[in-house]
């Protein structure tokens, strides 16, 4: 992993359409301080935002087996995220299935390749 790795995954981050504005942000302060001195204070909030916002695998389970997945997402589209997650999860995946929680995941498993 270089830190060229951590800014495509953390590119992927940003462009994902479930990535939140908090996340967004830390992730393009982060980009923004790379090669300065503020570079590890703006590692430390990045971490701290992904560790509050990606969602572990069994957590994205649970919501898309709730109601409220079937009313945000749709009944059917909410199943077959229900069905993809749990086949992540019996083939060891650890986060969320969506594009913004698997990029993130990713650079929390390299963290640090932030600093």
């Amino acid at each position: 992993m270089t830190t060229e790795d951590m800014k495509k995954y953390t590119e992927e981050l940003i462009a994902a359409p479930m990535c939140c504005k908090e996340l967004r942000e830390a992730a393009n302060g982060w980009l923004a301080s790379i090669g300065t001195e503020g570079q590890r204070a703006k590692a430390f909030a990045f971490i701290a935002e992904l560790s509050e916002d990606v969602n572990g695998i069994d957590d994205a389970i649970g919501f898309y087996s709730s109601p409220m997945a079937a009313e945000y997402f749709g009944e059917e589209k909410a199943k077959t995220m229900l069905g993809e997650a749990l086949e992540a999860k019996k083939n060891g995946v650890a986060y969320c299935t969506c594009a913004a929680c698997t990029a993130g995941g990713k650079i929390l498993d390299a963290k640090e390749f932030l600093f």
